[in-house]
């Protein structure tokens, strides 16, 4: 998408398209060798999840007020219910990314093989791979992923969102005229090519402008479709929480969940598209993804703000 000169964008690859999705990766973990009563499930997730805090979690946070950021919290939280976690990935793709040795085993979203040439000259035109030096220094930082959900309509979170360090939005749901649900603060705002707003002035000038790169799926996509195969890609809304997952302290969410025994409610809260038509969907895994986040918000991994993602089962 070409912009206009002047605009204060920040082209970021986000790395977690290139160093895999945790939904995705945790579905490909052998367990072999815990032995038959483990206490982990076929995907490497402890099988009873709840919110309660572990013991050493409750000696290192048990004093702080419930309105302090807790330092490192979703990533211990992470690691309690899915050892596995690592917490290794930078937030975007910066020059020195072949130091992750398996990133040019995978094609995107997934890895960057066969695209090194271009990314290496994108990269090269970036100045900056952070968020800005006001939130990248901050010792602890909250972060929350606002959903284009319907669910957000009238529940008057903006001021509330607005507080977060990092906000981040998800293609090219509006802001305008939805301030009072959604807020006003957009720290980046993550695109699919398809999904970005297409008029440069919508853009908010001081968020970065995050595209998430998927083009050499476009064939196999193709090939699906003609022979009436299904392509899973994981939805935005799953890539910006894994993101932060990795690079937040806190993280929380808004404006997630479709519940498909409504079939007339609002499928996103700024258009008139029904929860129906999700039902279209040749491209996301919904089940699986909801699977995903139910285990983090049963387990307290992340805070659902509207509720939608595991509804009264939580």
């Amino acid at each position: 998408m070409r912009m206009k000169p002047g605009r204060n964008f920040l082209l970021g690859l986000c790395s977690m398209l290139a160093l895999g999705f945790l939904y995705y990766s945790s579905g490909r973990i052998s367990l072999r060798g815990w032995g038959h009563k483990s206490l982990y499930d076929k995907q490497g997730f402890l099988l009873k999840l709840d919110g309660r805090l572990p013991l050493e979690l409750i000696y290192k946070y048990g004093n702080l007020s419930e309105e302090a950021c807790k330092p490192g919290f979703a990533a211990a939280k992470m690691t309690a219910i899915y050892p596995k976690f690592t917490k290794l990935a930078p937030m975007f793709l910066d020059p020195t990314y072949k130091r992750f040795s398996k990133i040019s085993d995978c094609l995107p979203p997934f890895g960057v093989k066969s695209q090194e040439k271009i990314i290496d000259i994108l990269l090269s035109a970036t100045k900056n791979y952070g968020l800005g030096e006001e939130v990248d220094s901050l010792n602890c930082k909250t972060c929350i992923i606002v959903g284009n959900g319907g669910i957000l309509a009238n529940k008057s979170l903006g001021q509330k969102i607005d507080e977060i360090d990092v906000v981040v939005r998800l293609n090219e749901a509006p802001v305008k005229g939805f301030e009072k649900d959604v807020g006003s603060k957009t720290t980046m705002r993550i695109t699919y090519p398809e999904g970005a707003i297409q008029k440069t002035d919508r853009y908010e000038r001081q968020s970065l402008f995050v595209l998430s790169a998927f083009k050499a799926l476009d064939f196999k996509w193709l090939r699906h479709m003609v022979f009436n195969q299904r392509l899973n890609i994981p939805t935005l809304g799953a890539v910006a929480i894994t993101m932060a997952l990795h690079n937040c302290d806190e993280v929380a969410v808004a404006g997630f969940g479709y519940n498909m025994s409504t079939p007339h409610a609002p499928l996103h809260y700024y258009e008139k598209i029904r929860m129906s038509a999700i039902k279209e969907s040749w491209t996301h895994n919904i089940s699986k993804e909801k699977e995903f986040l139910v285990k983090l918000v049963k387990a307290g991994v992340i805070q659902d703000w509207t509720g939608g993602i595991c509804g009264a089962g939580c």
